[in-house]
């Protein structure tokens, strides 16, 4: 059963999939994964970030599954994907990998986005050749390749090591997360998102993050602590946006220009006025459109009617 708190009605409900399968990893760890939209459409997939799971991106299901293939996953650990006792940035790739490998056929392209850990698991695969077979063109949403604690503005003061070692502290935290309460939804709107945020969004969000498991959220918040992806942007070689909040206190703006300036390909940065770092719920709009646009410059329709090689490790979900 799904460990998700979801809203039950509004843009922020998630939509029902057209298909829903598990693919099996590299280390054998099985991941949930959605099919959304129109079978013989371009393909988007969408990785989301620490803490969340597929009802994250419902706004951007909602919009493009009239015309596109969406598929979503559950990174190991999240919503309906089991928690793994292996987490590294490293195990983020093959489980893009094997979900790449699971949903589209051989050669066929996707645009690929991901927001904050999801944006460090593209970065992680860039290398990897079932990456490269796949991926058409990258949106890399309110995220970062190192640095992410000593950058964090969560805690409002000046930077140095009392700021990062209180930083480090609150963001992983053992403590349990509790039921959503009024006090709960002020603190993760403080910490996640832009001051104008309305009620449903800070709902939504506060609604998904407080369903991730506790040991889940502290093991990979030490991961996280230590990225070093740096090296790893310049393996990015497909066209790649990248799109963050001007008030993103998590993955502030310093994060994105440095990834646009060390891109191969940048497509180009957008930063948003005034959103925080859940871009794809605070401003869904804005985030569909950047997918939109690389879907039309780059995106590839896969071969009508193909179907996964069958060698591929996939199970049907109950």
């Amino acid at each position: 059963m799904s460990r998700l708190m979801s809203v039950a009605d509004g843009p922020y409900t998630p939509p029902v999939p057209v298909r829903e399968l598990t693919a099996v990893s590299a280390d054998g760890a099985r991941l949930h994964v959605e099919v959304h939209g129109a079978a013989d459409g371009p393909v988007v997939v969408l990785a989301h970030g620490w803490t969340c799971s597929t009802a994250f991106w419902a706004a951007q299901i909602r919009e493009l599954a009239p015309d596109h293939r969406v598929v979503a996953y559950d990174q190991r650990g999240h919503g309906r994907s089991p928690a793994s006792p292996v987490c590294s940035t490293d195990v983020l790739a093959d489980d893009l990998e094997a979900v790449l490998a699971a949903t589209l056929a051989p050669g066929e392209k996707a645009v690929v986005v991901g927001h904050s850990m999801g944006g460090m698991t593209v970065l992680a695969a860039s290398a990897r050749p079932g990456f490269r077979e796949h991926a058409a063109a990258v949106l890399l949403c309110s995220t970062g390749s190192s640095r992410l604690v000593a950058e964090s503005l969560v805690v409002p003061m000046r930077a140095g090591r009392l700021r990062t070692w209180l930083t480090r502290r609150g963001l992983s935290s053992r403590a349990p997360m509790g039921p959503v309460t009024p006090v709960s939804r002020r603190i993760l709107k403080y910490a996640t998102m832009g001051a104008g945020s309305t009620p449903a969004m800070v709902e939504a969000c506060a609604r998904i993050v407080h369903a991730c498991p506790r040991k889940v959220r502290y093991a990979w918040a030490r991961v996280l602590d230590g990225v070093q992806l740096d090296s790893q942007i310049g393996e990015l070689t497909v066209p790649a946006a990248v799109v963050v909040g001007t008030a993103d206190r998590m993955t502030p703006p310093v994060h994105a220009r440095a990834l646009a300036a060390a891109l191969p390909q940048c497509h180009g940065v957008t930063e948003l006025p005034g959103l925080g770092h859940m871009t794809p719920v605070e401003g869904p709009g804005a985030v569909t459109g950047a997918i939109r646009e690389l879907v039309a410059a780059y995106g590839q329709l896969g071969p009508h009617g193909t179907q996964v090689d069958s060698s591929v490790p996939i199970e049907e979900s109950a």
